[in-house]
């Protein structure tokens, strides 16, 4: 019998792994063809930079991003208003039994890598650097 606890710290399993890669590449194609008909999506470029999924992959959070950062609010509004059409999409292109439920949400991940950036370059740090 495995220990329910060792999986949780496992982190995700291959499957969901795989699917999550599916999924994105799915909306990924989605949006570069223009298959979703809304006017905010058509004229930005949109990165998806990661899917993770619920352990019973009945849930999605899609990290998006704008290209330059740019009205992510309008582009998060535009992908919620279109869900339930991508949805259905996602789930014939990634041939799941059920359909995950989809959640946007705003990719932080260069935001933080910038302050992380201005942090280490701050003069606190760098005089501690030099210090011998």
């Amino acid at each position: 019998m495995r220990n329910p606890r060792a999986a949780k710290r496992a982190g995700p399993s291959q499957r969901r792994l795989r699917v999550a890669e599916l999924i994105r590449h799915a909306l990924a194609r989605m949006l570069t063809r223009g298959a979703i008909h809304d006017d905010v999506l058509l004229t930005h470029a949109v990165t998806v930079a990661e899917v993770r999924l619920s352990p019973d992959l009945r849930l999605a959070t899609i990290y998006v991003l704008p290209l330059g950062g740019e009205d992510v609010q309008g582009v998060l509004a535009a992908l919620n208003r279109n869900k339930k059409f991508i949805r259905g999409e996602v789930a014939r292109a990634v041939n799941l039994k059920f359909a995950p439920e989809i959640r946007f949400i705003a990719d932080e991940t260069f935001a933080e890598a910038r302050r992380i950036d201005e942090l280490l370059r701050s003069p606190r740090v760098v005089a501690d650097l030099k210090k011998p």
